[in-house]
């Protein structure tokens, strides 16, 4: 399992609480994308089990395999978290548990959960079962019904700028985080983001120094890297959010009704598979020719 880094507080308090009885048994983790929430999951759970066979039951957690924990999240192939997924959860949270210890049920990407799903999700949680661990994660900058964040406790998440740069440095084993150009680091972009876009920079030979935004909108669409891979597919609000943080107010052609226009836009687009194509010839007309 990964190294935990940040987050230290709030997992010294979780403990405490875990070891008095008195840890709420409906946990929502939030904060943005890739700031370590599932880790910081597995390693709770990692805790509560470990305790007494450290050895066995983190070879278990790590293979996915321990018989007191299920996880769910949403498929790469599908759209939403479907209630089939729900309903082998019901069926696991009926089954007698392992060594009598309680189990613990993590739900990753909340926020794709379908009217079905969280419906079937609500009337489970509702039921009092303090046998059962509920930690669901929600990445913010997308909503989840009130009626479930209600019937959880909230924690945010959330990492500093030293540990966001530990983590990086970390992850490549070399000082990495210095070289990244100012115009992809701001409040948008976590460790996880950071890492695959260094990544992909690397994978395609592209020097990230003194790399604008614009010119790496511009390489972007001129290699149709945003059909090529899935990193950049899945993180074009990013890019797009990025360039227009840098350049709102800079110029009469930018505007926060522009903003708002190519945000709405890219949504719909990725809502109902429309054509990326059209979408960045119109940016790159409107935005980036001289």
């Amino acid at each position: 399992m990964n190294k935990l880094f940040g987050h230290e507080y709030i997992f010294s308090n979780f403990i405490e609480l875990y070891k008095k009885n008195i840890l709420p048994n409906k946990i929502l983790l939030s904060g943005r994308k890739g700031t370590g929430k599932s880790l910081f999951a597995n390693h709770f759970v990692n805790h509560i089990y470990s305790n007494d066979n450290k050895i066995k039951e983190n070879i278990l957690i790590e293979n996915n395999s321990h018989p007191n924990i299920f996880r769910i999240f949403k498929k790469k192939d599908k759209k939403n978290i479907e209630i089939s997924q729900i309903r082998q959860m019901i069926e696991f949270q009926n089954r007698s548990s392992f060594n009598n210890k309680i189990k613990s049920i993590i739900i990753d990407d909340l926020e794709y959960l379908n009217d079905n799903s969280t419906n079937a999700l609500l009337k489970t949680i509702e039921e009092p079962n303090q046998k059962v661990l509920f930690i669901l994660i929600n990445n913010s900058g997308r909503d989840i019904p009130d009626t479930l964040r209600s019937r959880c406790i909230e924690f945010k998440l959330f990492l500093k700028y030293k540990e966001i740069k530990l983590i990086v440095d970390n992850h490549f084993n070399d000082e990495i985080y210095h070289n990244i150009s100012n115009e992809f680091i701001n409040y948008y972009t976590s460790p996880s983001f950071l890492i695959f876009l260094v990544e992909f920079f690397r994978e395609n030979s592209i020097n990230y120094i003194n790399l604008t935004i614009e010119q790496f909108i511009i390489d972007l669409i001129k290699n149709k890297y945003y059909l090529k891979n899935q990193f950049i597919n899945e993180n074009l609000n990013i890019f797009i959010e990025l360039f227009f943080y840098k350049n709102i107010n800079r110029s009469k052609k930018l505007s926060y009704k522009i903003k708002e226009y190519f945000y709405l836009k890219l949504f719909q687009i990725k809502k109902y598979n429309l054509d990326l194509e059209a979408f960045f010839l119109e940016f790159e007309e409107k935005l980036l020719s001289e």
